[in-house]
């Protein structure tokens, strides 16, 4: 037995009880882990609360989470990965546990922490597959509506890296930290498809919409071409010609995990952590994202 995170009714953060439960055993290809690190996601508190309950049913009692990093415990046959390996990746089951099971193992490098390890699972496959769709070059003009959050972090990065010049959306007390990464940082709100015109007079090529935030009719207005637009959390997508990406769980890139953690141990993306909480603390850490006292990636320690 050990112990893991579970809840077994939907509600508030308080639903979610530390309790007992069987170790898993590795089946054919899959490693268990002895978990270093745990992502928390907003998918994992919507699921929670209940609000995916339409979309994304759940059966009782649930093990919540994916992003996992650890060290390999044991193997199943024709595992790709050995006792003692450091990896990080996506759980088979819920991944806010003791131990959890990887189909897919990363190799994580030695330079990498497992916390930001764990940080980077789902938020850095969101950044690299939205600009992948999007297609934007070296000397293309991106704007990023929420730049400021944990896939806009990633996704100013890796544009800016790729000599893309990047605007991006975001709250007064972001604006310093987003321009660091690289992006031309505009307050979002009212008024912002004008500060946003003001920033890149030449105009904007491509609109990531990281934020959710209602900004995709005046997006496709200011590029001219609902293609150019793409969204990770505006369900109302269709309604515009935007395409959503996020709900076909075949549309992944989990291969570029290796080149992302690569980048990472050379210094050259970084993957802002808000804070790690003891797993029994879940609750709590639930609780300080819904209050938005969280800025960057928050990490449960088992």
């Amino acid at each position: 037995m050990s112990e893991a995170i579970t809840f077994s009714r939907y509600g508030g953060p308080d639903v979610l009880t530390l309790t007992e439960v069987d170790t898993p055993e590795p089946g054919s290809g899959q490693v268990r882990i002895r978990v270093r690190a745990v992502g928390v996601n907003l998918i994992d508190l919507k699921i929670r609360s209940g609000t995916m309950a339409d979309v994304r049913p759940v059966e009782f009692p649930v093990l919540p989470g994916w992003d996992v990093a650890g060290v390999v415990d044991e193997v199943g046959a024709d595992a790709t990965a050995l006792v003692g390996d450091e990896v990080f990746g996506v759980a088979s089951v819920g991944g806010y546990s003791e131990y959890a099971l990887l189909e897919q193992p990363v190799a994580k490098p030695r330079e990498v922490s497992f916390e930001t390890a764990a940080g980077l699972v789902t938020v850095g496959e969101t950044a690299y597959r939205g600009l992948h769709h999007l297609g934007a070059k070296a000397g293309d003009t991106l704007l990023i509506h929420g730049a400021g959050g944990s896939v806009g972090t990633i996704a100013v990065q890796l544009a800016a890296a790729r000599g893309i010049t990047v605007v991006g959306t975001v709250g007064a007390q972001e604006i310093e930290r987003v321009s660091e990464l690289g992006a031309t940082a505009v307050r979002y709100g009212e008024g912002w498809v004008e500060r946003v015109r003001t920033a890149a007079p030449q105009g904007v090529d491509y609109v990531l919409d990281c934020s959710g935030a209602g900004v995709l009719a005046d997006s496709v207005t200011l590029v001219g071409d609902a293609a150019r637009v793409i969204t990770i959390a505006d369900t109302a997508a269709a309604q515009h010609g935007v395409r959503f990406t996020g709900d076909d769980p075949t549309d992944r890139f989990w291969q570029a995990l290796p080149q992302l953690a690569e980048l990472i141990a050379a210094g050259r993306l970084e993957i802002p952590i808000a804070g790690t909480y003891p797993l029994a603390d879940a609750a709590r850490a639930h609780a300080d994202i819904e209050a938005r006292r969280a800025r960057g990636k928050v990490i449960l320690l088992p």
